[in-house]
């Protein structure tokens, strides 16, 4: 097997200039001097040692991504289209962990991956708290934050990235109010992180502006288990199966996200309940997944792809001597895809942005 000294002796040059060219390192380099080089990798078939490069430099071509539970197919379609973009712009590969929304968790993955050369993460987080983000950042890391926003006037070494959650609950509202329903409610679960609290702001805003906030209400089915989102639906099923149960019950939901959506419907059809005739649910995230449901989930588009490149783009141009500049990007929904899982009550013309 070549080794670089081979390859600086048939090229008649250093070693060193050899590590230029592999590390890309040319512009100064005569361009006799780098074909001369280049023909030599060729020819011996040279290729270098990575581990080395890496220990040498300290870092390695992975991407860090932090995700509460990989259970939930929003983040393995996040976790693609990241993959994707870091890949094909970057040539960088993924490295995923679970972390459940625990915080002493994410602090030990930040410890792992900076033991490891890793100096670059994305982190689907909405926890409140974001002192270790900051203490990685303080540290060299690049660290980007997803689904919640940035603290206001707080300076801050981590960049943010985030859909707009307040306006994708707010046009899921305004689809059902359109449809004609009077009886709304909003399910997800306990833990008030920042991501659920602007659904919940944009639900109870469109029910204000409809005059109808005095019968809108939140159900909360209650804490999650140690697994967090992967649990999601069952939640969402023992909230419709409650609502098949018992008493007076709202004829339109929206839920936390498409996963508990699914859990809703199925609860209620546990309980004896049909969607849409009985009640029509919507969605948050307009995974393509919920469209081979029965029936087919309405649900919000939320743009993954174009978030996904923005956290790349941030992770890898933001250096450990950026700053505390406050950087973030909101994403507003793509709109709604209106699909079997909503009845209209009324011949009321639907005003919400509809994607079909």
């Amino acid at each position: 097997m070549a080794t670089i000294q081979d390859v600086a002796q048939r090229a008649g040059v250093s070693v060193s200039t050899v590590s230029n060219v592999l590390n890309g390192r040319t512009d100064r380099m005569r361009r006799e001097t780098l074909e001369r080089v280049e023909a030599a990798i060729r020819a011996l078939q040279f290729t270098p040692n990575k581990l080395a490069q890496q220990l040498k430099t300290g870092h390695t071509p992975l991407l860090g991504l932090l995700v509460p539970s990989m259970a939930n197919p929003m983040y393995g379609h996040i976790a693609r289209e990241v993959e994707a973009a870091a890949q094909e712009h970057y040539g960088h590969r993924l490295l995923i962990g679970s972390t459940y929304r625990d915080r002493d968790k994410e602090a030990s993955f930040f410890d792992d991956l900076l033991a490891h050369g890793v100096r670059k993460v994305i982190v689907i987080s909405s926890l409140s708290d974001e002192g270790h983000f900051e203490a990685a950042a303080a540290r060299g890391m690049a660290v980007v934050s997803y689904d919640r926003r940035a603290t206001p006037g707080r300076r801050t070494r981590v960049s943010h990235v985030t859909p707009d959650n307040f306006e994708a609950a707010r046009l899921a509202t305004q689809h059902l109010i359109d449809k004609g329903h009077r009886q709304l409610a909003f399910a997800t679960v306990a833990g008030m992180t920042m991501s659920r609290s602007a659904k919940i702001a944009g639900f109870q805003a469109a029910a204000d502006a409809a005059g109808l906030r005095k019968s809108a209400r939140v159900i909360d089915g209650g804490p999650l288990n140690e697994y967090g989102d992967s649990v999601i639906a069952d939640v969402g099923r023992s909230i419709g199966a409650k609502l098949a149960a018992g008493g007076a019950r709202p004829t339109g939901i929206v839920a936390l996200n498409d996963l508990m959506a699914m859990g809703v419907m199925a609860g209620a059809r546990d309980g004896g309940l049909q969607v849409p005739r009985d009640l029509s649910v919507v969605g948050i995230d307009g995974l393509f997944l919920f469209a081979l449901s029965d029936p087919p989930l309405t649900t919000v588009q939320l743009p993954v792809r174009e978030m996904a490149r923005a956290m790349v783009d941030e992770a890898m141009h933001r250096g450990p001597d950026a700053g505390s500049e406050e950087h973030e990007r909101v994403f507003a929904p793509d709109g709604l895809i209106e699909r079997g899982s909503v009845a209209a009550l009324s011949a009321r013309v639907a005003k919400t942005p509809v994607r079909r």
